[in-house]
């Protein structure tokens, strides 16, 4: 089964990204996350979705 979400810390190291910069990326609207307890995690789809847009 693929990944819906991802944590920060995976997105970060998917993209080879810092933490701040993956939070700024929330931020300012390029990744949709979402807080499921205490976790914030990515959905997967807009890492995609930012990887294609760049390439």
């Amino acid at each position: 089964m693929e990944n819906l979400a991802i944590s920060i810390n995976d997105t970060a190291k998917a993209l080879s990204l810092g933490r701040t910069t993956v939070y700024a990326m929330i931020a300012d609207g390029r990744l949709e996350a979402f807080k499921l307890g205490r976790r914030r995690l990515v959905k997967a789809e807009s890492v995609r979705r930012l990887i294609e847009s760049q390439g």
